[in-house]
């Protein structure tokens, strides 16, 4: 695909996701407040954050659960409690709840000291000869990522929470990135790098 229509792929399918409306998600969201907290700050660390996230990666990730549970876990995001919670969600209920969650302010996190260089090294320039992308190509230099693009914000992430979504990616058991591109990149990391760049991430701003 050349990149035009790359482009052109990404508009249609970002403009494919129904306009949520942040007031009303306001009300739906007092189920999900439970474990992603009123302020869109996880009470687990193993749990993802979602203040100030994309509104687009939300719909898609919720729509994903939704649809591996439609499809018996033949498509989408597989997920015990989240594809028990999206089935029964409309397009607009999703909208409604990423709208919530995209206008919360942004969580600040750390990075550990111990960890900056190599998760630095790892995030900003990979590792060419064994074909690791940087992160910071797709994430952009402070993890914010790109609406437009569909690559999320993962900078205030718990480490925690990103450590074992690069695990699931790296085991095939998380199989609905775009173009397999974090199944492709994670499967070249070792056990430690994963741990390094998913502390590293946390305190970008």
């Amino acid at each position: 695909m050349n990149k035009l229509a790359w482009i052109l792929a990404l508009v249609a399918s970002s403009s494919a996701w129904a306009q949520g409306d942040a007031e009303a998600g306001k009300v739906k969201v007092v189920t999900c407040n439970a474990c992603h907290g009123v302020s869109g700050k996880a009470i687990m660390p193993e749990y993802p954050n979602l203040a100030a996230q994309h509104p687009g990666y939300l719909q898609k990730q919720l729509n994903d659960y939704k649809l591996a549970v439609t499809t018996s876990g033949e498509q989408g995001r597989n997920h015990a409690v989240m594809g028990g919670m999206a089935v029964g969600l409309s397009d607009q209920d999703m909208a409604d709840l990423a709208a919530h969650f995209s206008k919360l302010p942004p969580i600040d996190g750390t990075t550990p000291e111990a960890v900056v260089e190599t998760g630095q090294n790892l995030y900003r320039f990979g590792d060419p000869e064994r074909g690791v992308t940087a992160c910071i190509a797709c994430h952009g230099p402070r993890g914010n990522g790109t609406s437009l693009s569909g690559f999320p914000k993962i900078s205030g992430q718990n480490a925690e929470y990103i450590e074992s979504q690069l695990n699931m990616f790296r085991s095939n058991e998380r199989a609905n990135d775009m173009n397999a591109m974090m199944r492709a990149l994670s499967v070249k990391l070792t056990d430690q790098e994963i741990k390094d760049v998913s502390q590293y991430v946390g305190g970008l701003h």
